[in-house]
């Protein structure tokens, strides 16, 4: 019985992942990654290659939110969006080295793309100069300052000139006072980016996020609200948990202030692992809950950040993860309209769905997907990418395998 119940369950996983079934490890392993690159490159070439020609502007086009605050604004701001949130994305792969020939061949086509749309991004003189005062670029201007967070290579590589264009772009956003919520964290990484490459930074805009957090906005099991009132959507991946490791070990290496709340972070960025790996459905499908659903992927931007640093708890394997991911880019990506005749992301999540979008979604929106690829910042010799494929949590419920009980992390205040 039991031997039915194992060869049902891998002709269950085999069937939502056909790469399952290879047996060569280094054949699987580089058919795996070769899936996330084609995806990755599919999404984030007409943002970089545009705005490296200085065409970002004359070529994305602009949709809206049916339900848009204010048309005028959120178009000017939407370029920003989207070269923000798909540098971060990208970002760890960029800081790479190696791969296949054809992925060097790629990377070093995206690293010049990156360096020149960077360059327009900040120089008031040319035409793609993008919005950076305003509520939306401070927050967009904090994946920017992410990205160069989470790729030295091209902050190291940048002239001058073009540095201190970066810097004078992001300090335009000190204007902008955060909304009361993970807002609080988007000043912060814009400071941790000073504080990263050692320029004047300002502690209390990065303290302020830091304290709410920790002493007054985690709910337990795993998760925080998003400002005084807990909803239940994505926000924990989003931005909220990301965000908090990524500040904190900036400023610890400096500084030591946050030691005393690492290790109950990391108790909840694993346990909010765990659930994230549990949501996602056999077929990579996950729930439709919560506000700014079309960002895709990019719900999982922790559990991807997790396994780029190779922080996953112990009851996840990279091998379950890694085959999660792929279900989730897959089937999020696989629907005809989720893209333009151009090429462009549709706002949606599976396919094109502009009833799901707030009124403060558009076009540039959409590019926080990029975050699912973080894990493409590992080598491809990594374990995460040569591990044996492995069915995650629901495809082996769902096919009848016996696994253990979900427990909650028990430890419900921080002082």
């Amino acid at each position: 019985m039991k031997q039915a119940i194992a060869l049902l369950s891998v002709l269950f996983f085999c069937s939502f992942s056909p790469i399952m079934s290879q047996t060569n490890p280094d054949s699987t392993a580089e058919a795996n990654r070769q899936i996330w690159l084609s995806y990755m490159d599919k999404i984030a070439r007409p943002v970089m290659h545009n705005l490296a020609n200085d065409q970002l502007k004359e070529k994305m086009p602009i949709i809206l939110s049916k339900a848009i605050d204010n048309p005028q604004q959120r178009t000017k701001s939407a370029y920003l969006e989207a070269f923000g949130r798909t540098l971060s994305g990208i970002a760890p792969w960029l800081n790479g080295e190696g791969g296949s020939n054809k992925e060097i061949a790629l990377r070093n086509q995206y690293r010049a793309w990156a360096l020149k749309a960077i360059a327009n991004a900040v120089n008031p003189q040319a035409k793609d100069y993008l919005l950076w005062t305003g509520g939306q670029p401070l927050v967009d201007a904090s994946f920017f300052a992410l990205a160069l967070i989470r790729a030295p290579w091209l902050w190291e590589h940048l002239d001058q000139n073009v540095k201190n264009q970066v810097v004078t772009a992001l300090k335009l956003t000190r204007s902008t006072v955060p909304v009361y919520t993970n807002w609080l964290l988007f000043s912060g990484m814009i400071e941790s980016f000073f504080c990263k490459y050692g320029l004047p930074f300002d502690p209390v805009r990065i303290d302020y996020g830091i304290r709410e957090f920790s002493e007054h906005w985690y709910t337990g099991d795993g998760m925080f609200s998003d400002g005084m009132q807990f909803d239940l959507n994505y926000y924990n991946s989003y931005v909220i948990q990301p965000y908090l490791y990524t500040i904190i070990h900036i400023i610890d290496s400096k500084t030591e202030r946050y030691k005393w709340f690492e290790p109950k972070l990391e108790a909840i960025n694993k346990r909010y692992a765990e659930i994230q790996e549990r949501m996602i459905n056999a077929d990579g499908s996950f729930p439709v809950i919560g506000r700014s659903i079309v960002y895709r992927g990019g719900a999982f931007q922790l559990l991807s950040d997790m396994a780029l640093r190779d922080d996953l708890p112990e009851s996840l394997k990279p091998g379950q993860v890694r085959a999660a991911l792929t279900a989730v880019i897959k089937k999020t990506m696989e629907a005809p309209s989720t893209f333009t005749h151009d090429g462009w992301l549709n706002i949606g999540l599976y396919g094109s769905q502009p009833d799901l979008a707030e009124f403060y979604i558009t076009t540039g929106s959409s590019y926080l997907c990029t975050a699912i690829f973080l894990p493409l910042g590992l080598p491809a010799n990594d374990h995460f990418w040569t591990d044996p494929p492995a069915p995650w949590t629901a495809v082996k419920v769902w096919s009848g395998q016996d696994v253990k009980a979900d427990h909650a992390l028990e430890f419900h205040y921080i002082n």
